[in-house]
């Protein structure tokens, strides 16, 4: 694996979208008819411009639209899904899971809490407490100093969205940025980020398909700052690898493959 970081070259972004929903659901391809991927595409494009180069691939493409050249050149993948988490082929998966480990980030949108990539990260159920019916959701900034955070209103306004409260099943962040609560006075951490191997992964949770949550302003910069964010500076990809170092020589690691023989 080789992606080289360079701050002089757009960030590549891949956004993954199921795209079941606008198949099958009038309400849903009212809203989005383009699809869900397509607006999210929009929305980054909107807010960095020329820094980004954005493409989308869906569930029914060859191999999800994910495959090894892709993911190889992407800094930054996005994933929305909900309705076909079963459908989304183990080894695919597998392949996904080393990119982040090995340097390319993640950001995890909405009911894609129970995706089998993130789950396959977090190690836990990643299962939580839902309701759909109109929830006015808050979404206030817990550390205003985060990168993604800035430019966000605190606390921003989705007039119509799903309920998502705890008890959220996953390890505790290593950072809490958007606390959410909602009409019927449930908390949700909305806005959190992991690191996984070298790969960093920005979970946040607007983004039901019956509501028009994507062409929201503030949830379109949100995702734009962590598109940013998430984007490596490491100067190539490579997984974490056992190494084995001889005394005082601190730059020539000999790796293991298999087990260690005696």
């Amino acid at each position: 694996m080789s992606a080289i970081a360079n701050p002089e070259t757009p960030i590549n972004v891949v956004v993954w979208g199921e795209n079941r929903h606008e198949q099958v659901e009038q309400s849903v391809r009212d809203i989005y008819p383009n699809g869900m991927h397509t607006t999210i595409k929009e929305g980054i494009e909107e807010n960095l411009g020329a820094a980004v180069a954005v493409t989308t691939v869906t569930l029914d493409d060859p191999e999800h639209g994910l495959t090894e050249e892709v993911l190889a050149a992407t800094d930054v993948l996005i994933w929305w899904g909900h309705a076909a988490h079963d459908e989304v082929s183990d080894e695919v998966v597998e392949r996904v899971h080393k990119h982040v480990l090995a340097g390319m980030g993640l950001l995890v949108l909405h009911s894609g809490h129970w995706s089998k990539i993130f789950g396959k990260l977090m190690g836990t159920s990643c299962t939580l407490r839902w309701r759909s019916e109109q929830d006015r959701e808050l979404v206030w900034t817990v550390d205003p100093t985060h990168p993604i955070a800035q430019g966000v209103p605190h606390p921003f306004i989705i007039p119509a969205q799903e309920m998502y409260g705890e008890y959220f099943d996953v390890p505790a962040p290593d950072e809490l940025i958007f606390l959410s609560t909602f009409t019927g006075g449930e908390v949700f951490r909305s806005g959190m980020t992991y690191r996984r191997g070298f790969g960093k992964i920005f979970f946040f949770s607007p983004g039901d398909q019956d509501y028009p949550v994507y062409h929201q302003k503030e949830v379109r910069k949100v995702i734009a700052n962590g598109v940013q964010w998430a984007k490596t500076l490491r100067p190539e990809r490579a997984e974490p690898v056992l190494l084995r170092y001889e005394t005082e020589d601190f730059y020539n690691g000999k790796g293991y493959q298999g087990a260690i023989a005696h």
